[in-house]
């Protein structure tokens, strides 16, 4: 496949019939069993993703939350330690960078996980920023990163974990043992159902893998590739690096102003949002769904009455809802709920409309 990096657990992904495909310069399992039924599993019941391809820098010492008031868009004053927030990256004309997760470990710790597609890019970009001589330490080489996602996951944690689980609330990391091994677990995920990510030396990966599989199996644990990940994180109306985001995006137009938090302070990108949000226009991200049979597929157009009113950033079947599923942006004006559009899928033209997201919502 060309000089592109693995993960600890590549061998056994191989060894468990993955189909490896290409993603960020790694070469990661897409698919085991097929997407539909890996999402279907996630859905109904535990899934393992390996996930080691993600970025960790930490970023410590006495000026570390000026730097990261300073680079990331949210209030990172008000996360008490053992907290988590999403947050973006954004440049100086209000485009993001990135979007990742900000861990408080401890008084003056942070860490945070980034996009493995972005992991250089948004390295140079903190370091480019530094003058406030925080330390800011890249990590990625060093951890791993499984996520196990489903509403039995935390029965399939709590089995092999040193603790009570059930403590660990939304966007709350903890230090535990797995298999004998120290990680940290944190209740995040990319699914949209309940779910832990575990970070661990990558040393330690294997054992606390084929723990959680062996823990798992009562339940109906099975590994999970990237394909049936980009599903689940569609269906659940979740952006992706790329797709919804991009260094020209707004997060104005991205629907992430509540990430975005102007009364902390200066930060970059802070006028050029704000001045966005002003003019208001332009076109909004939404959530579309398709009433012919077919399935909208990126870079599709979004037309109305023969008018390209927009394109589609992602779309999928999905196998949770029974129907194609895309997320696009839209003419500020064509973006409402219930929106009459079509998407021209190559030769064939298909009736859509515009729904609210997330497309599904575990109960």
């Amino acid at each position: 496949m060309g000089d592109y990096m693995r993960t600890p657990l590549y061998e056994d992904h191989v060894r468990r019939g993955a189909k490896i495909t290409e993603y960020a310069g790694w070469e990661m399992p897409l698919q085991y069993a097929g997407i539909a039924r890996e999402v279907e599993v996630v859905r109904k019941k535990v899934g393992l993703f390996d996930i080691s391809h993600m970025g960790e820098f930490t970023v410590s010492g006495p000026n570390a939350l000026d730097l990261l008031q300073y680079v990331t868009t949210n209030d990172i004053s008000k996360l008490d330690i053992s907290r988590a927030q999403y947050t973006l990256l954004c440049n100086e004309n209000g485009g993001v960078i990135d979007d990742l997760i900000i861990y408080r470990l401890a008084e003056q710790h942070y860490l945070l996980i980034v996009n493995a597609a972005n992991e250089k890019k948004d390295f140079d970009w903190i370091s480019g920023h530094n003058s406030f001589g925080a330390k800011l330490e890249n990590h990625s080489a060093y951890i791993a990163l499984i996520a196990v996602q489903g509403p039995l996951a935390e029965r399939t944690l709590q089995d092999v974990a040193k603790m009570n689980v059930e403590e660990i609330g939304r966007f709350q990391i903890a230090i535990t043992k797995i298999a004998g091994q120290w990680c940290q677990v944190a209740r995040t995920g990319y699914t949209g159902e309940d779910g832990f990510e575990v970070l661990s030396d990558v040393n330690d990966c294997a054992d606390i893998w084929n723990a959680l599989l062996t823990s798992g199996e009562q339940y109906g644990v099975k590994p999970i590739g990237l394909g049936a990940r980009d599903v689940l994180r569609l269906e659940a109306g979740l952006p992706l690096y790329g797709h919804e985001l991009t260094d020209e995006t707004s997060p104005v137009a991205a629907r992430l102003m509540w990430v975005v938090k102007p009364a902390k302070g200066d930060f970059i990108g802070k006028a050029a949002i704000l001045q966005a949000k002003e003019n208001g226009g332009g076109r909004k991200l939404a959530g579309i769904e398709a009433i012919d049979r077919c399935i909208p597929r990126h870079g599709c157009d979004v037309t109305v009455d023969g008018k390209a009113v927009g394109t589609i950033t992602s779309g999928t079947f999905s196998p949770t809802l029974g129907k194609g599923i895309a997320m696009a942006y839209l003419d500020a004006d064509m973006a409402a709920v219930d929106m009459a559009v079509e998407v021209t899928t190559g030769a064939r033209t298909c009736a859509c409309r515009v729904v609210s997201t997330p497309f599904y919502k575990r109960t």
